[in-house]
């Protein structure tokens, strides 16, 4: 490239970018999609207006009107990224969870407009056909457009709306999904007929579709969770977790190339392998996604809208052709959707609903459109009725959408889980992460799988890491495994004498607090253990660690009847809470909440909650006390409120003692509590873990199971944070 052709590109990219991106940000103040502005950017810079109003500029910025060879190859490597972008966020789980509802949705809501494009296509004039756009090609990329769904304008959308974990949002992001891979497939038959490809070059073109996405998503897979995994041994590595994205990505595009199919589509499917794989980072994710965002999807998308021409909108032909297009594809989106829906039994107003949503278009609609002009089976008139159709489209979803589902929240099952997911959402520590419970074969660690299982949503996957290989301990993994039931669980055995240091390398895999069980006994002035003192001081991660109950005849808990939960209003405290709250929600469990004051004086009483009553002028000490009821009164008030709204209705008690420990130790006792569980911090002194005086005075006197729960001093400063800000 000569220094004028660099120049050109620079200005090129310039100023693509920024009218995208100012575009781009002024549709979403008006409620649209992204993707809205960002192909009206390009139009603006395109022949249309930039072209008409100053020609001369027009030719220096776009020779080639955005076709060049530099900008066509940033144009494609845009495409590449966005597509893993989109490939990352879809979950080809929801599909299968959604059963029936998104099947019916999903087919209904393809076929019905396929069948309507087609037969549009067919009656279309002649002139719309490129030079290679024979029936065949020209039919299946107009059928195409009508037919698909766009899953980056849906989700746009729906996120926008905060309807995205709703069941209308879920169907509507699924169908998008399935259209979208859908899409694909039409692009590659249609490529591979424009092409003059016989009937077995159009065979091998789909087996090679179906070929590579199969390999990708199986034996590539299992490549792909190897590096991110072996990226994250030593530590969430974000440089390492890019570059496996990007090699996945530009190896899977090559792939499918090969097959004479536009890689693109072996960039969405690398994409959703990395979204599969737990070992993936989620900072990688957010990273894609945002540079996808910020810079390839507005490139791609206005160097889409350079090849637009709204002056073949004035020819007859074209004029027509848009308005008809424009015309069987929203109608005959919203019938599919709707008639979808209703065979699914869904409510009438998600019928209506998923009837709109299906009409979000854009992304694929660029993606068919390119393909086709690139092929020439396509021509400009037809190009930019295929574009205009999804702009104008997706300009009517969101007022319609949120017309559709105003005032109705629900379902009451739906309005459930909704409630469910925002709580777990709002938790420090029982969210949806991976768990992690490493064992030596003890009977505290099948207690803490207890505990883990009653306090963790059923869907929470679990890895059980074992240590050694004594008939006890093998005796105690088959009793975790049955105790975690039927939650995806894997079972690793560690063969390292580098306990410690294995323990935390898979805890860099991805997990979200690691369960463990104490010795009943602890020697060597160990706190709990040597290698659990060594956690406590290393591990990046909560802990849960369990210490059975002291029982005589050494029987583990049949189930846990009545469990104390010290609270002080503290992220640490609040943690405790939480697995107490479960395990309450879960098992039936009585919950007690207590929070101690303590006071120097030799005797403990309960707080009297209501106040004290006198109406004489207060002396020093009985202030101290009225200022101590008040807080305490809203530490408890705050503790039961988060526990109603956890399922629990707790009971609650407030005292008066020497020593927190003493406290509840005692309200223990008078409960008749099998179950005491503690939050604290993790500190170090003097090169020992320090979990604070109250939590050792009850490991070290409490006859019932001891649930303590240890956060890292970063993540309780995290969670205090988040508790003033009300999240």
């Amino acid at each position: 490239m000569s220094s004028h052709d660099l120049l050109v590109l620079w200005t090129q990219l310039a100023a693509l970018l920024l009218a995208a991106r100012v575009l781009g940000a002024a549709a979403g103040r008006l409620g649209q999609p992204a993707v809205v502005g960002e192909l009206v950017a390009g139009l603006l810079l395109g022949p249309s207006v930039l072209g008409h109003a100053w020609p001369e500029g027009f030719r220096w910025l776009f020779p080639g009107r955005g076709s060049s060879g530099p900008l066509a190859a940033i144009t494609a490597i845009s495409l590449a990224v966005l597509l893993v972008s989109i490939g990352a966020e879809t979950d080809l789980g929801l599909i299968r969870r959604l059963g029936r509802a998104a099947t019916s949705v999903t087919s209904v809501g393809f076929a019905v407009p396929l069948v309507a494009g087609g037969a549009l296509a067919l009656a279309l004039p002649r002139a719309l056909r490129g030079q290679h756009g024979t029936a065949a090609p020209f039919v299946i990329l107009v059928a195409g457009a009508v037919a698909v769904s766009s899953l980056p304008v849906i989700a746009k959308i729906v996120t926008d709306l905060g309807i995205l974990r709703r069941n209308v949002g879920q169907l509507a992001i699924a169908s998008g999904t399935v259209h979208d891979a859908l899409g694909f497939v039409l692009v590659a038959l249609a490529s591979s007929l424009a092409g003059g490809g016989s009937a077995g070059a159009v065979a091998a073109a789909l087996g090679g579709v179906a070929g590579v996405s199969l390999f990708v998503l199986t034996a590539g897979q299992r490549v792909i969770d190897f590096w991110l995994r072996h990226a994250r041994r030593r530590g969430p590595d974000l440089a390492a977790s890019l570059t496996v994205s990007a090699a996945a990505g530009l190896l899977a595009a090559a792939a499918m190339q090969a097959f004479g199919v536009e890689g693109a589509l072996g960039a969405f499917v690398a994409g959703i392998a990395l979204g599969r794989s737990r070992f993936q980072l989620g900072r990688a994710i957010t990273v894609i996604d945002t540079t996808t965002a910020t810079v390839f999807a507005p490139l791609y998308f206005a160097t889409a809208g350079l090849r637009v021409d709204l002056g073949t909108i004035g020819e007859p032909a074209v004029a027509l052709s848009f308005v008809a297009l424009t015309a069987v594809a929203v109608a005959s989106k919203f019938a599919a959707g709707a008639a979808g829906a209703a065979l699914a039994r869904l409510p009438r107003r998600e019928v209506l609903a998923l009837g709109v949503a299906l009409n979000g278009r854009g992304a694929l609609q660029v993606v068919i459109a390119t393909a086709g002009l690139g092929l020439g089976v396509l021509t400009t008139g037809s190009y930019t009725a295929v574009i205009l159709m999804s702009i104008v489209a997706s300009l009517s979803v969101p007022p319609l959408l949120r017309a559709s589902l105003s005032g109705w929240a629900g379902s009451p099952e739906e309005q459930e889980r909704l409630d469910r997911e925002e709580q777990l959402e709002r938790n420090v520590i029982v969210r949806g992460d991976r768990l992690l419970l490493a064992t030596r074969g003890s009977r505290s660690s099948i207690v803490a799988a207890e505990v883990l299982a009653a306090a963790w949503p059923e869907d929470t996957p679990a890895t059980v890491v074992s240590v050694g290989d004594t008939a006890e301990g093998e005796s105690a993994v088959r009793a975790i495994l049955g105790v975690l039931g039927e939650r995806r669980t894997e079972h690793r055995r560690l063969e390292s004498q580098q306990v410690t240091d294995e323990i935390l390398a898979e805890a860099n895999l991805g997990y979200g607090v690691i369960g463990l069980g104490a010795s009943d006994e602890p020697s060597g002035g160990h706190l709990l253990s040597p290698v659990l003192d060594d956690l406590l001081l290393r591990s990046p991660l909560p802990m849960v660690i369990v210490r059975r109950p002291r029982l005589a005849d050494g029987r583990l808990p049949d189930a846990f009847s009545t469990i104390v939960v010290p609270v002080s209003g503290t992220p640490p405290s609040r943690a405790g809470q939480e697995i107490a709250c479960s395990i309450g929600r879960t098992l039936g469990t009585r919950v007690v909440l207590v929070h101690v004051v303590t006071r120097t004086d030799s005797s403990d009483r309960v707080l009297a909650m209501t106040g004290t009553g006198s109406g004489a002028a207060p002396s020093p000490q009985r202030r101290r006390l009225e200022q101590a009821e008040g807080a305490a009164e809203v530490v408890l008030r705050g503790a039961w409120e988060t526990a109603v709204e956890m399922g629990v209705e707790p009971e609650v008690v407030g005292l008066q003692g020497r020593s927190a420990g003493d406290g509840i130790l005692s309200a223990a006792a008078d409960a008749g509590a099998d179950v005491v569980a503690l939050g604290t911090t993790v500190r170090q002194v003097e090169g020992r873990p320090f979990l604070g005086h109250t939590v050792e005075q009850v490991l070290a006197r409490s006859e019932a199971t001891v649930i303590v729960v240890a956060l890292p001093e970063h993540s309780a400063r995290l969670g205090a944070v988040m508790t003033e800000a009300g999240v």
